[in-house]
């Protein structure tokens, strides 16, 4: 699974431990998944969603080997 977390935090100023706190992980957590190592659960991409101001769909998509 793809994901723009690291493009919505650059457009939002916001750092891995900022978006860590608003969504209760940690700052591990948020680079695993950055880096495609870690797939969040459905309640946690719509926590990020949120926080974006976003559709889960905008930030996280298949790819073709999903």
């Amino acid at each position: 699974m793809k994901n723009t977390i690291r493009v919505e935090r650059a457009i939002k100023n916001i750092t891995q431990e900022d978006l860590a706190n608003k969504i209760g992980v940690s700052r591990q957590t948020i680079n695993a998944m950055e880096l495609n190592k870690y797939v969040p659960s459905t309640v946690l991409a719509l926590k990020i969603a949120r926080v974006f101001g976003k559709k889960v769909e905008e930030i996280f998509s298949l790819e073709k080997s999903d």
